[in-house]
């Protein structure tokens, strides 16, 4: 019996239709700086910045983690790729920096043209959000190395930023204010340790009375994105430093922006935490200390300012329910 390709697990043809499903959801995020085509072996930006005195590229690479779980169970894919997208655009968003262009990279054991297009298209919906261009990924069919129906993603971005305009914390001082943004839910950190509790008491698609929705709805809510909220600030040049709440919490994140000698002082009651995490403290019996290490607590970005310009910086970010948290110590 002869053997082929797809016998051993990798349907070229599923690849194909894939491509196909995929380019006209691409194409809607390519701007007049990308000048390559889908399909090419790299992906071209023209790297011509006019508008800028000294331009400095910033590159920041991520996952989704154990989200992706979730979204298989809940057969809903099209939410972590814009999760992806978003939380990346708010890393390099730390340094001032605006993102230009995206990288993705799909991995699974069996090639669902389905999936793999439902799961780009969330690629391409952060991408359209944050003003920048998915220009190449790889999709990747591996035999044996994924369950079947499971999958993984990742992502590259690369943003731009005015050197004399870079935020790094360097100027943070003692009594500097700090003043948080609202997460929307757990946005992709704490996976493993929320599956393990939550899924012992609730199926994905069950009505979870205490946070008015399915638990699946809940824990695929979008990544949320914090660029537009504090373009104002960047622009106003008033930012000392921005700290991204993932893994290691409000703490954890936020002294890697802290020269030596500073402390953070935070007062945890300044907030309404938010429902999904109350849920998860109760039923897993988790310590405070433990939950504010793992989770963001409600608290999605931090920023940090001088105190003569807080009131100008609350005004800017009005909108988007901010809150003081805290201040440097």
């Amino acid at each position: 019996m002869a053997i082929d390709y797809k016998s051993a697990g990798v349907d070229i043809r599923a690849g194909e239709e894939t491509v196909d499903r995929i380019k006209p959801l691409i194409k809607r995020t390519l701007t007049k700086n990308v000048l390559s085509d889908i399909g090419l072996f790299g992906g071209f930006y023209d790297a011509k910045f006019p508008e800028f005195e000294h331009p400095v590229l910033v590159a920041s690479t991520d996952g989704v983690g154990t989200k992706l779980k979730i979204a298989v169970l809940a057969d809903k894919h099209n939410t972590v790729g814009h999760c992806l997208v978003n939380h990346c655009t708010n890393d390099i968003l730390t340094s001032g920096a605006r993102p230009l262009f995206f990288l993705d990279y799909f991995a699974t054991g069996k090639l669902n043209p389905q999936v793999a297009a439902s799961v780009i298209e969330g690629f391409t919906d952060g991408c359209v959000e944050n003003g920048c261009s998915l220009i190449g990924g790889e999709t990747a069919e591996m035999p044996s190395m994924y369950a079947e129906g499971e999958y993984d993603v990742s992502g590259t971005i690369v943003g731009i930023v005015e050197k004399n305009k870079i935020v790094d914390g360097k100027k943070i001082d003692k009594g500097d204010v700090l003043i948080g943004l609202p997460s929307n839910g757990l946005h992709t950190n704490g996976y493993s340790l929320a599956r393990k509790v939550l899924l012992t008491q609730y199926s994905v698609t069950e009505f979870v009375p205490e946070l008015g929705m399915t638990l699946a709805d809940e824990l695929l809510k979008i990544h949320r994105s914090y660029l537009k909220d504090i373009t104002p600030l960047l622009d106003a040049n008033i930012l000392l430093g921005i700290s991204h709440i993932t893994g290691g919490g409000i703490i954890g994140n936020t002294k890697r922006i802290l020269q030596p000698g500073l402390s953070l002082e935070i007062n945890w009651d300044s907030w309404e935490v938010p429902p999904i995490f109350k849920l998860i403290q109760k039923i897993g019996e988790i310590t405070d200390a433990e939950m504010r290490e793992v989770f963001n607590m409600g608290i999605g970005l931090i920023l940090v300012v001088r105190p003569e310009n807080t009131a100008t910086a609350l005004n800017l970010l009005a909108p988007s329910n901010p809150m003081i948290i805290g201040n440097i110590g």
